[in-house]
């Protein structure tokens, strides 16, 4: 019996879509099938008060690669992408601000009314980060060797190699570094200036229960600077119609490839007959025939929850059972009768700092403390805050005159101690982000006409984030390259014969890429 399909994908999100329209570009039968009722998984624009729009999970855009958006078309199928104006504003201890911006001698000049230590030492921190970036970047779009593999890993083993051989010693001494210290000694080289060293630090802390003293911060930093989609490599930017603008243009670029996409359609299990992968089983008792599964899901939901134990080794289940997943995240979606008044910045005229994306954490020992309160108490007091209003730039997510706000805030612990629920203290934690944003912008609560709140444990259950964990998986260097997600499967090849891992779970991890979409589908091609 023919067949449904030769690739069933488990999950629409843009890693799944990706995978899916590369199969089909290639001739293979593909088809999707999506737990909730639309496409996008955790980048989706969804009405979250009447008449107000927004990205309701992932908020901003820089990482997604531009080979995927080439050789899908997005941009033919609507996929519009505007840089910030301002890339970040943070106000500062004492009543000031900084503001980033992505002109070099504007960035000098402001650096300088903190610093002139820093601003003269900022063009050799720039330039060594973009080399940096430069070396995560050409491999972001590689297959990392697998350990103990066969003659395809020792030649991509080499390639690995002869890369950083090819390097200067310094640039290998600073990769070095940056893999394997904190934010705050890598940034220390540089800076002294407590608002300058928070600005960059932010990107080391950022979807990263941890605190920015922890080996393996300077890395998530370096993690958030390897974007090239906008005019000014390593920029933010805004998707028009927010993110699910670049889901929906995927997902039509899918369609035209034949690609079949099925939403409200959760998987039951992967079934398998003779240790291979022969289908899905859906929820509803349907029953999927094909060659290969691709999942785009977290690793730990795989392999708890779909595929059966009995067909998996149990040290390869041991490694997932370890796979460490938190990143201590709070999202909420606010809708706005006015734009926030800041102290620092008086007004509620659109200003160039309301198109930035507002940092709110002022110095190095408040990302500390913040943590340090999570650890104790299960969230912030005050907690680290970024805050975008993406309407002053998009006016199709808001009425007129009126605004839409992205608050991404840490830390809140996903495993709240004392048997507490998040069910329990989401409003409690809701109402100490309020008053934080209140505290800079005084209008701020005042102005509030609707919210969305998402706990950790929301964004586990919404959107498979286990743990809260946006990336897929912390991105520690004991969960990188050829060790994502463990050892021996960094091919994007599960354990069992014609299951594959294609979403952020995998090599390069988290982010908006498309990255282990592309790539898990060259290895599925490979092998069908």
């Amino acid at each position: 019996m023919a067949n449904d399909c030769d690739v069933a994908v488990i999950g629409a999100g843009h890693n799944g879509l990706v995978c899916a329209t590369y199969l089909a570009k290639a001739g293979l039968k593909v088809k999707v099938f999506e737990r909730r009722g639309v496409v996008g998984g955790a980048a989706v624009t969804e009405e979250f008060s009447p008449g107000f729009r927004n990205s309701i999970c992932a908020y901003t855009v820089s990482l997604l690669n531009k080979k995927v958006v080439d050789d899908l078309d997005l941009y033919a199928h609507g996929l519009q992408l505007i840089e910030r104006p301002l890339s970040n504003f943070l106000p500062t201890d004492d009543g000031g601000y900084l503001k980033a911006h992505a002109n070099a001698d504007k960035m000098k000049a402001e650096v300088a009314r903190h610093s002139a230590h820093d601003a003269e030492h900022l063009a050799d921190y720039e330039a060594t980060i973009s080399r940096l970036a430069n070396v995560l970047k050409s491999f972001i779009l590689e297959t990392p060797p697998n350990v103990g593999g066969g003659v395809s890993d020792l030649w991509r083993l080499w390639k690995t190699g002869k890369r950083f051989y090819g390097m200067s010693i310094e640039d290998q001494r600073d990769f070095a570094d940056i893999m394997t210290l904190s934010a705050v000694e890598f940034l220390d080289r540089w800076f002294e200036s407590d608002p300058v060293k928070a600005l960059f630090a932010f990107d080391g802390v950022v979807g990263n229960f941890a605190s920015p003293y922890m080996a393996g911060t300077a890395y998530v930093l370096l993690h958030h600077c390897f974007g090239d989609i906008m005019k000014n490599p390593g920029a933010w930017g805004h998707a028009i119609g927010g993110m699910g603008a670049i889901t929906q243009a995927m997902a039509d670029a899918a369609r035209v490839e034949g690609v079949g996409i099925e939403t409200s359609a959760p998987v039951a299990r992967v079934e398998t007959d003779g240790g291979k992968v022969c289908g899905l089983v859906l929820e509803d008792g349907r029953e999927i025939t094909a060659r290969a599964v691709a999942a785009n899901t977290h690793p730990k939901l795989l392999f708890d929850k779909l595929v059966s134990k009995d067909v998996v080794p149990l040290d390869f289940l041991k490694r997932i059972d370890n796979f460490k997943s938190v990143s201590g995240t709070f999202r909420m979606n606010i809708a706005l009768s006015e734009l926030p008044d800041f102290k620092c910045l008086p007004g509620t005229n659109q200003s160039e700092h309301h198109t930035a994306g507002i940092i709110m954490a002022p110095s190095i020992a408040y990302m500390e403390r913040a943590y340090r309160d999570a650890m104790d108490f299960g969230w912030s007091k005050k907690p680290i805050v970024e805050m975008l209003i993406p309407s002053t730039i998009d006016p199709t997510l808001a009425p007129k005159d009126q605004h839409v706000a992205s608050l991404f805030c840490q830390h809140f612990d996903p495993k709240l101690s004392m048997g507490r629920s998040w069910d329990d203290h989401r409003d409690d934690a809701a109402q100490v982000i309020i008053n934080l944003v209140t505290s800079h912008a005084p209008n701020f609560k005042a102005s509030i006409l609707g919210t969305q709140i998402l706990s950790p444990l929301d964004l586990e259950r919404e959107f498979g984030l286990v743990g809260g964990d946006i990336f897929h998986g912390s991105l520690g260097v004991n969960q990188l390259f050829s060790m994502r997600p463990t050892l021996g499967h960094a091919d994007y090849r599960m354990p069992v014969r014609g299951l594959y891992l294609c979403g952020s779970g995998a090599h390069p991890g988290g982010g908006v890429t498309g990255a282990p979409g592309h790539n898990a589908a060259r290895e599925i091609l490979k092998d069908l």
